[in-house]
Order: structure tokens, then C-alpha cells, then sequence
């Protein structure tokens, strides 16, 4: 993964198809333990987002590389009282080797990777999920054995995961179905960028229908209806989207042997049913787990452990 060497992962489309296959077969390799690298670097993270599986599977993956990681609340930093992000991304470039980003506006995440000289990762935002994305892949050639033809359906808000998720589906080689409300669609940029990375080659389709959308797909997914900073939304979208719950209703038009995946945290009973999310097809949980295989694989990649 020397391609990777030094570089920042802002979105998935800064990958490229071997790259991406080429980091799934590293992460693959790490979690089977069939590999082992080392990395005595110090990673930073600076999130303004609330996160559970982001970061501590990113502190996980970096002490098990044999390096540190610092926890940059911004609550107790000076960011909180307004220092600007670039004057605060040139001060971090000279404490830290990588910084992973969880926060809002993709262009702040984007202004941090201009000032700062190492490696900068896309740990969430607005626009975009893309390691999240990474552990999904992972997952679901983990449970085919390939990526290459199969379909995933998104069902629910057109947001910074089924961005993502277009975009990692066709680098993939994958068919991508994104099925939401009306006026609730993924970013059409995005949809674009997606549609390109596919040539036509795969399916990138988006519809108001989830159970066309459905019909004969490998892979179901979901995420909440609101997403944070949209929570004031909740009630008001949860007329809107129960047509677009993963059901065993919605489930009986996948594939015979479809998973399921929800890249949690889970709001049972709104975009997911009890019985799905612990049923037989779910593969929630090593997904989650996922995430921390992924993104070790990715910081090796990025800081060159040996």
C-alpha cells in the first residue's frame, strides 16, 4: 500500500479501484492476524461529533499499531474559543503524525488538510463517511467472498453514509440502489461522481420505491432517519420514512441469503425492527467490529508500518 504513503483520505473517490482492493486485502490480513505491522506514530483526534465505534476503534487500531493516539476535544482545546482551523491545523501539523476529523462541514475538513503537511481522514461528516464505508466492504466480501456484481440497497435519508456508500460501491465494482423519500435524495455532486467511477459498467440507481429497490439485492443497509445536528427533525420525518423501515416484509424481496447492515448506533423500531437487527441475516456486529480492522489497515497504509 506505498500509494497510499503521506496522503489524506478526505473522500472515497480519492481511491482509487486497486486501492480500494488493495486496503481490504490489508485490513483482511491484519484482522486474520496473518500479518503484523508496526507504527510508532501519534494520531490525533479532533472531534466535534459525538462518537462510540469511531473513536475507539481508531484508538484501538493505533495502539494495537504500536503507536498513541491524543483525544483533541474540542471542548478543552482552544478551538472551542475560536481559533481559526487554520491557525489551529499548522499548530497540530507539528505535534502529530496523522489527524483523523469528525465534524460537520466538509469544507472545514477540507481547510484542516490545506494547512496541515500530514496525513488528514475524513472520521465524518456532513458530505461524507468514508471509513465507515471501508468496514462495510469489508463485511460484505467477508460474508460473498467478492464485491464484484453484487447489489446493496440503502433504504432512508439520502445522507453522508449513502453518499459514501455510492461511491464505495462502484469503485467496487458493485450494484448500488438508494432508496428515500422524495426531497430526502443523496447529494446530487456525489450522485454524479458515483455515476462516473461506474461508466455504466454497474448500477447506480436511485428510487422512492424500497421495495423495487430491494428486489433481489445481496446486501440491505439502513441508518437512522436523523442524523446528529438534525435531531430537532425526528418526529417530524418519522411519518415520511416507515415506508422505509427494514422489515422481514422488506427483507422477503432481497436475496434468499442478503444480509443486513446498520452502521449504527440503531433506533429499533423506526428504520429498524427488533427481529431484523438481531435476526439471522443481520451482520451488524461484525460490521462493527469492521471498523476497527478497516481503518488499521488504513493508517498503516498512510503511515508506512512496517
Amino acid at each position: 500500500m506505498a500509494a497510499l504513503f503521506g496522503r489524506d483520505l478526505l473522500s472515497l473517490a480519492d481511491l482509487t479501484p486497486t486501492e480500494l482492493r488493495e486496503l481490504l486485502q490489508l485490513a483482511t490480513q491484519l484482522k486474520s492476524q496473518q500479518l503484523k505491522l508496526q507504527c510508532n506514530k501519534v494520531l490525533g483526534l479532533l472531534f466535534s461529533k459525538a462518537s462510540t465505534r469511531t473513536r475507539v476503534s481508531f484508538t484501538v487500531a493505533m495502539y494495537q499499531l504500536g503507536g498513541q493516539v491524543i483525544d483533541l476535544n474540542p471542548n478543552v482545546t482552544q478551538v472551542s474559543r475560536g481559533e481559526p482551523v487554520q491557525d489551529t491545523a499548522r499548530v497540530l501539523d507539528r505535534y502529530l503524525d496523522i489527524l483523523a476529523i469528525r465534524t460537520f462541514a466538509q469544507q472545514e475538513l477540507e481547510t484542516f488538510a490545506h494547512y496541515a503537511k500530514i496525513p488528514v481522514i475524513n472520521a465524518l461528516t456532513d458530505l461524507e463517511h468514508p471509513c465507515q464505508i471501508l468496514a462495510d466492504l469489508l463485511t460484505v466480501q467477508e460474508c460473498f467472498g467478492t464485491l464484484a456484481g453484487l447489489t446493496l440497497t440503502y433504504v432512508g435519508d439520502g445522507n453522508n453514509v449513502a453518499n459514501s456508500l455510492m461511491l464505495g460501491c462502484a469503485l467496487a465494482g458493485m450494484n448500488v440502489r438508494i432508496a428515500t423519500p422524495s426531497g430526502y435524495e443523496p447529494d446530487p455532486q456525489v450522485v454524479a461522481q458515483a455515476q462516473a467511477i461506474a461508466d455504466g459498467k454497474t448500477e447506480v440507481l436511485l428510487t422512492h420505491d424500497p421495495e423495487l429497490a430491494a428486489k433481489g439485492a445481496s446486501v440491505l443497509y439502513t441508518d437512522v432517519w436523523a442524523s446528529m445536528g438534525q435531531e430537532a427533525e425526528a418526529d417530524n420525518r418519522f411519518p415520511i420514512f416507515q415506508a422505509y423501515q427494514i422489515s422481514e416484509q422488506l427483507l422477503s424481496f432481497a436475496e434468499v441469503n442478503a444480509i443486513v447492515l446498520h452502521c449504527l448506533p440503531a433506533h429499533r423500531g423506526e428504520e429498524i425492527t427488533e427481529e431484523v437487527i438481531e435476526g439471522s441475516q443481520s451482520r451488524v456486529w461484525q460490521q462493527a467490529e469492521n471498523r476497527m480492522h478497516a481503518q488499521k489497515a488504513l493508517l498503516a497504509s498512510i503511515l508506512g508500518a512496517q
